[in-house]
C-alpha cells in the first residue's frame, strides 16, 4: 500500500453512507496504532528489553504524520499502549489534512471567528477506495488463504479492525467465527514488535479504559 497505514486506517473507519467516521474516538486509537505499526515495519521504531518504544532510525519518512510521531517517540521511552493513547486527536486531524491534500476528501476551512466545533465536517466524493479497502480487509479475515501471504499492511489493518471492534468492517459474529485467523493476522505484527502486537490485541480494552479513566499505559 503506497499510502501510510494511518491513512488506510482512516478509510477503513469511514462510513461512506453517513459521510463521517463511524466512531471518531475509536478511529483515533486505530490511526495511532496503525502509524506505530508503520514505523515498526519501516525499522524506524523498535522496543527495548523492558518493552519500551525506542527510535531505531530518526531518518525522515517523508510522511508528515509519521515524522511527527517519530519525533514524539524520541521524547521519552513509553510502552506501545501508552503511545497509542497519547496524541490521538492530533494524529486524526493531521490524517484528515493529508487526505484533503490528496483530494480523497474535502473539508471546509475553519472559521477563526466562528464557534469552535468538536471536529470538521468532511465529505468523500468518491467512496470506492474506502469501500474497496473495507471489503478487502473483511474478506481477508473471513478467507482461507495463508495469512503469511497477505501484505503486512492488510494483516495489520485486519488486526486493528478486529481488536478495535470496527463494526463497519467486521461483525461480532465475524470476530468469534474467525478468532484463530485474527490471532494469526495479529501475530504478523509480532515479527517487528511483539509488544505492539500485544497492545493491538488488547485495543478494545485500552479504549474502554481510556474513556472510563481506568488503567494506564
Amino acid at each position: 500500500m503506497s499510502r501510510g497505514l494511518h491513512l488506510a486506517a482512516y478509510l477503513l473507519a469511514f462510513d461512506t453512507r453517513a459521510q463521517s467516521l463511524q466512531d471518531r474516538t475509536r478511529a483515533g486509537y486505530l490511526l495511532r496504532a496503525a502509524a506505530l505499526a508503520d514505523l515498526a515495519h519501516r525499522g524506524a521504531a523498535t522496543e527495548n528489553a523492558a518493552g519500551r518504544v525506542e527510535v531505531a532510525s530518526a531518518e525522515p519518512t517523508g510522511d508528515g504524520v509519521l515524522d511527527a510521531l517519530l519525533a514524539e517517540l524520541a521524547d521519552r521511552p513509553r510502552t506501545w499502549k501508552s503511545w497509542i493513547r497519547r496524541g490521538r486527536e492530533d494524529t486524526l486531524e493531521a490524517a484528515e489534512e493529508q487526505l484533503a491534500a490528496l483530494g480523497v476528501m474535502t473539508m471546509p476551512d475553519r472559521d477563526p471567528y466562528g464557534p469552535v466545533a468538536p471536529h470538521r465536517t468532511v465529505a468523500m466524493d468518491d467512496p470506492r477506495e474506502a469501500l474497496d479497502l473495507q471489503v478487502r480487509i473483511a474478506e481477508l479475515v473471513r478467507g482461507h488463504g495463508p495469512v503469511a501471504a497477505a501484505p503486512f499492511a492488510d494483516a495489520t489493518l485486519a488486526a486493528l479492525a478486529a481488536h478495535g471492534h470496527l463494526r463497519l468492517v467486521l461483525s461480532r459474529q465475524d470476530r468469534k467465527a474467525h478468532a484463530e485467523r485474527i490471532t494469526a493476522l495479529t501475530d504478523r505484527l509480532a515479527d517487528h514488535a511483539p509488544g505492539l502486537a500485544r497492545a493491538v490485541a488488547g485495543l478494545n480494552l485500552t479504549m474502554i479504559a481510556g474513556q472510563g479513566g481506568m488503567g494506564g499505559g
